[in-house]
């Protein structure tokens, strides 16, 4: 199967639409990572997900629809918070998990009775999704537990020759997937850290929890369970407090022939003197922008990533800190 990269645009979103019609694969750009899309409403074409993907039977995905689309076809029970955290924060890179109506196939949900509902803000997505004006479920677009893509051309890397399309809306901006929030109880609760952050959720809907999965326990959302996020190459995971110690291991590598680098923010880097470094940016949205983008390029430069963690721990880097202790630690 030959794999195109297209621009977005009236002939390319026509053969998108032909593609979702008959039950295929396209991959198109979101603001966070590029989505790996199926028609919700098709079984074989979710499962055709799973099976591109390598990607574990019980990992539920998330569908995907335009700003314009009437959610309460596929789900019931919106409680007047999700209204509002809906209003203030949608379209963008925030997942809300109500009540299904059994609407879309049970693939996407693995079973369960929820149905995790995403509207991309990314005038490429919109256009697509507008154009097939179906759920489109759609986890990240690449090979399982590989680093999730944030160009066209990462999806190429992980798909070529297994799907027939790659919308190209450019580089993502976000960085790291969406923010999963269980929006079926008296209070919301954020299953999988991202962008859109726990203390923005409190001040729209007035308290959120956090959700800490239990051993054994069903997943119940995306980016749970697995080790996810990972580079080709070896990796090592330090915090703030131990960059040192990251240098000494960085040299140690060095000594022993191996082509290592340290990947860190602006602030570590200046204590890193002569170290070859992957910089992840100054701040926490640069940082989230910067990190898969960074790995990919590590694992083609490098034997091993030497990981070192940004001081700061709070708001995005929950997210950012999700992602690098998966990728790394």
């Amino acid at each position: 199967m030959n794999t195109d990269i297209l621009s977005i645009n009236e002939n390319s979103l026509d053969r998108a639409a032909a593609i979702i019609e008959r039950g295929g694969l396209v991959a198109f750009p979101t603001e966070t990572v590029y989505g790996l899309g199926a028609d919700a409403l098709k079984s074989e074409a979710v499962k055709l997900i799973y099976a591109v993907k390598g990607r574990p039977s019980d990992n539920p995905l998330i569908a995907h629809v335009h700003k314009d689309y009437d959610i309460s076809q596929l789900v019931e029970n919106i409680p007047e918070y999700a209204k509002l955290l809906a209003k203030a924060f949608l379209p963008g890179p925030l997942t809300m998990v109500y009540n299904s109506r059994g609407v879309v196939c049970s693939e996407v949900s693995c079973g369960l009775n929820t149905l995790a509902i995403r509207v991309p803000s990314h005038e490429g997505a919109q256009r697509f999704l507008k154009r097939v004006n179906l759920p489109i479920a759609a986890p990240s677009a690449n090979i399982s537990k590989h680093v999730s893509p944030v160009t066209a051309r990462h999806v190429y890397d992980d798909l070529c020759g297994k799907i027939e399309l790659i919308l190209d809306g450019g580089r993502c901006t976000g960085g790291i997937e969406s923010t999963v929030l269980d929006c079926t109880g008296d209070v919301p609760c954020v299953l999988r850290s991202g962008l859109v952050t726990r203390d923005m959720i409190a001040q729209v809907a007035g308290e959120c929890d956090v959700y800490m999965m239990k051993e054994g326990e069903r997943v119940r959302s995306p980016g749970m369970k697995y080790k996810h996020y990972a580079p080709g190459c070896q990796t090592a995971l330090y915090s703030f407090d131990r960059r040192l110690d990251a240098l000494d291991e960085y040299r140690r590598r060095r000594a022993a022939g191996q082509r290592a680098c340290i990947m860190c923010d602006c602030r570590t880097a200046a204590d890193m003197e002569d170290a070859e470094i992957l910089d992840l940016g100054s701040d926490e949205r640069q940082i989230a922008c910067n990190l898969y983008d960074k790995l990919r390029e590590g694992e083609k430069l490098f034997d091993v990533i030497i990981a070192v963690a940004p001081e700061k721990q709070d708001g995005v880097m929950v997210g950012v800190m999700n992602r690098l202790t998966k990728a790394c630690g």
